[in-house]
C-alpha cells in the first residue's frame, strides 16, 4: 500500500545506495550506516540540513523543482528514478485511472500479428497480459491460467524452471512496477498486487523495498520451454501512446538461428487444428 511518507522512504533508500567515494567524499571511518549522511546530501544539493531532514521525515511536503533536481543529481538517480522522485513530491502531472487502459485497440491487435516470427504481447500498468500473438501465446503456454506476469514470476511453480535468468527478470519487473505505481498512484489493481506479493513473497518484498525505479527497455531473455527446449530472445518494449500505461513487448530471435527454429516449432505445435 502507498506510504504516508513515500517521498521520505525513497530519499532514505537512495541515500543509502550512494558510495561516498562516487561524490568525492571519504568512506569508511566512523560511518555506521551505508551511503551518505543527511548533512552530506544537504551540502551537496545546496540546501540546509534542517530542510533536508524535514523532507525525509515527511514534515516538508512542498519542495521546489530546483531542490528536487539538485537532490536527484546528488543521489545519482537515473531518468526513471528522477521522474518518480518528482511525482512523489506531486510536481509532475499524474496519470489517473483510465477506463480504456485494458482495452487493446483493433489496430494494435493487428500489429501483433505483424510479428509472425517474434513473440509479441501487450501489458497493462499492473502487467496483466491483455493480448498476444500466436507465438507469444505458445511461449507463455506453461503459465496458462495466470495472466499477470509479476504473479507468474513470483508465484507460478514453473517460473524458475522456464525463466533461466529469473533473478534478472524479477528485478526488472519489480523496478518497472514501482515506476508504474508512481505513474498511476490511484490504481487499485497495482496497489492490491503489491500488497499481496509483499505479504506472500520475501523475494518480491526485498526488491520492492530497495526503492529502485526503472522502466522496461531492451532485455535479453533465456527460456527453457518444456516443448522446445532453450530459446533466447531479445525483447524491446514500446509505450502505447494512445493508451497510457499499456506497453507492447516484442521478443525476437536471431534470424536463421536455432532459437528462431525453436520458436517457429513451438508456434506450429500450439496452433489450433
Amino acid at each position: 500500500m502507498r506510504s504516508s511518507n513515500a517521498l521520505g522512504e525513497f530519499l532514505r533508500a537512495h541515500r543509502a545506495q550512494v558510495d561516498p567515494a562516487d561524490v568525492g567524499l571519504r568512506g569508511g571511518g566512523d560511518r555506521r550506516v551505508a551511503g551518505l549522511r543527511r548533512e552530506e546530501i544537504a551540502v551537496l544539493a545546496g540546501v540546509s540540513v534542517d530542510y533536508y531532514a524535514r523532507l525525509e521525515q515527511g514534515r516538508e511536503r512542498n519542495p521546489s523543482p530546483q531542490v528536487l533536481d539538485a537532490i536527484g543529481r546528488t543521489l545519482r538517480l537515473n531518468p526513471d528514478a528522477r521522474g518518480h522522485l518528482f511525482r512523489l513530491a506531486g510536481l509532475n502531472p499524474r496519470l489517473g485511472p483510465n477506463s480504456s487502459r485494458d482495452l487493446v485497440h483493433p489496430t494494435l491487435l493487428q500489429l501483433l500479428d505483424a510479428f509472425p516470427t517474434s513473440a509479441a504481447y501487450v501489458l497493462n500498468p499492473a502487467f496483466d497480459v491483455l493480448a498476444t500473438n500466436s507465438v507469444a501465446a505458445a511461449l507463455l503456454a506453461p503459465f496458462a491460467g495466470t495472466t499477470n506476469m509479476v504473479r507468474v514470476l513470483f508465484q507460478h511453480p514453473q517460473a524458475r524452471t522456464v525463466f533461466l535468468d529469473w533473478p534478472t527478470l524479477t528485478e526488472n519487473a519489480v523496478h518497472a512496477l514501482r515506476l508504474n505505481a508512481g505513474l498511476f498512484p490511484d490504481d487499485l489493481e497495482i496497489q492490491a498486487l503489491v500488497a499481496d506479493l509483499r505479504q506472500a513473497s520475501p523475494e518480491f518484498r526485498a526488491l520492492w523495498e530497495d526503492q529502485t525505479v526503472r522502466g522496461l527497455t531492451r532485455l535479453f531473455k533465456v527460456f527453457h520451454h518444456p516443448d522446445a527446449g532453450r530459446i533466447e530472445l531479445t525483447y524491446q518494449t514500446f509505450d502505447v501512446r494512445d493508451a497510457p500505461g499499456q506497453q507492447l513487448l516484442v521478443g525476437t530471435p536471431e534470424p536463421g538461428s536455432r532459437n528462431a527454429e525453436a520458436l517457429a516449432y513451438l508456434a506450429a505445435i500450439h496452433t489450433p487444428a
